[in-house]
């Protein structure tokens, strides 16, 4: 019996392994067609690609320049008010930055050319 189990183990590891390449040629996929590449992240997927349609739609209805800090505050406002409070977003072509953010709560892309890091930080109490 132990050899069954064994090889029945075996198999749902292969099939898991196959589920999550499909996910990951699905996941390109989207990435692909909105332009977006992944610079950093540790955000849960569904996140990121809440993210990711949001900045797409915002700046698919920018008429001519881009205006980053409209974008900035849209994605701000957009996942403040879907995951709380605490949310900041830089959006830019050329800036640095380091922070200190929640955990599963970072995200740093690309769409077409522009940058935009998404981060949550916890909100705590300031000792004065």
């Amino acid at each position: 019996m132990e050899g069954a189990e064994l090889e029945l183990e075996r198999r749902s590891k292969f099939l898991s392994s196959l589920i999550q390449k499909k996910k990951s040629v699905e996941q390109q996929d989207h990435h692909e067609l909105l332009n977006v590449r992944v610079r950093a992240s540790d955000m849960p997927t569904p996140l990121q690609n809440r993210a990711f349609r949001s900045a797409r739609d915002h700046l698919d209805s920018m008429p001519g320049k881009l205006d980053s800090k409209r974008l900035a505050l849209a994605l701000k406002k957009e996942f403040d008010s879907s995951y709380g409070p605490a949310w900041h977003c830089i959006v830019g072509t050329s800036f640095g930055s380091y922070v200190t953010h929640s955990t599963g709560g970072f995200l740093y892309f690309s769409i077409d050319k522009v940058y935009i890091l998404l981060f949550k930080t916890a909100v705590e109490p300031l000792d004065h």
